[in-house]
């Protein structure tokens, strides 16, 4: 979804040549494969934007996969970059490698300043482990590495996964669902009381595109709306977009996550970008691009 929208947005720009590798085309869990592809391509700049994605349920169920798969995308990316010459390499993580309960919004210099989330602490440490190594190439050779932090994203291109896709476009495939086969009832996991912010991938790829014509950007930087709401209301926002009219149940069993996590995206403000596009209109469009993989036979099955 990342990757397709910043590719998006570099194709409306002259003078660009964009390089890109499927997963299937190379598998950046593989060391050899990963420098073989920067020895031959030797691009002037990297957006990582790979990563093993998913929701608490598949955090919880395979942290192995979460955190080694991702440390060893980051690791082989990064080095195998600065072995080959790469000039600039923008490092994309995410919100959950800030603490638990770090204070609200969460400022840049939160990271490591209590414990992590548990539903998602490898996957975080796997970030971070990226982060980090961006910020010590820098420091230690004046490569300029750095990172960005989005929020929670979504829009075309999602995972729509039942299982192991976040929780936005999860609430969109089982809120169609339940409207097509006419349930009377949904159930989300969870009070539905944790606070969640959500920013269009468009509006991400514009950031990620304005940090990389920064001269001197920050170590890492976070990306957001500033707006945060309930899962609950989040909920009821799928279910009227949707079309769904039943009653939407709660499920007080299943773990809630993260209490609040509203990302403080001031810095990256403070030097020109700023979020466009609102949530309800956002997420008509993702919907939308939703019924399309429908229909196309597209939605993942893995």
């Amino acid at each position: 979804m990342v990757g397709q929208a910043v590719c998006r947005r570099l194709a409306k720009m002259d003078g660009i040549e964009i390089i890109v590798r499927t997963r299937r085309e190379l598998d950046l869990t593989d060391e050899l494969a990963t420098a073989s592809f920067f020895a031959e391509e030797t691009p002037e700049a990297v957006i990582f934007a790979a990563a093993k994605v998913g929701g608490i349920h598949a955090n919880q169920t395979y942290p192995v996969e979460f955190m080694v798969d991702n440390v060893k995308m980051a690791m082989n990316s990064i080095t195998s970059a600065y072995e080959n010459g790469v000039e600039r390499f923008l490092f994309l993580g995410s919100s959950c490698i800030y603490p638990r309960m770090a204070p609200q919004p969460i400022l840049e210099d939160a990271l490591l300043s209590s414990s992590l989330e548990l539903t998602n602490e490898a996957y975080a440490l796997a970030k971070i482990t990226g982060l980090k190594l961006c910020q010590y190439y820098r420091k230690q050779y004046g490569a300029l590495y750095h990172s960005a932090m989005p929020t929670n994203l979504y829009g075309p291109g999602d995972n729509y996964h039942p299982d192991h896709s976040h929780v936005l476009p999860a609430m969109i495939r089982r809120f169609h669902n339940a409207k097509e086969n006419n349930d009377a009832s949904v159930t989300i996991w969870g009070t539905g009381a944790p606070l969640r912010e959500f920013l269009h991938v468009d509006d991400l790829a514009a950031g990620v595109i304005h940090l990389l014509g920064l001269d001197n950007p920050p170590d890492w930087v976070n990306i957001g709306s500033g707006i945060d709401q309930t899962i609950f209301e989040l909920a009821k926002l799928v279910a009227l977009t949707v079309g769904f009219t039943g009653q939407i149940l709660l499920d007080p069993s299943k773990p809630d996550g993260t209490p609040r996590k509203l990302m403080d995206s001031s810095l990256l403000r403070s030097t020109g970008w700023s979020p466009r596009i609102q949530l309800a209109d956002g997420l008509g469009t993702t919907y939308q691009d939703f019924l399309e993989q429908h229909a196309a036979g597209l939605l993942r099955a893995v």
